[in-house]
């Protein structure tokens, strides 16, 4: 018998604002010198950065 493949789920990621579960291939990111935080959409980011005062730099 042929054995089915089934595809792997991708590595999962929650966004940090609305903590929505997202592929982490897709997720938006903000990277640091110690750590990097991960947004499920450009809008969420914003409402990251508007929340502590983070400036474009």
């Amino acid at each position: 018998m042929t054995e089915e493949k089934k595809p792997l789920d991708p590595e999962q990621i929650a966004c940090e604002v609305c903590m929505k579960e997202i592929p982490l291939s897709e997720a938006k990111s903000e990277e640091a010198s110690d750590y990097m935080l991960h947004y499920c959409s450009l809008e969420c980011y914003a409402k990251w950065k508007e929340q502590n005062g983070k400036e474009d730099q």
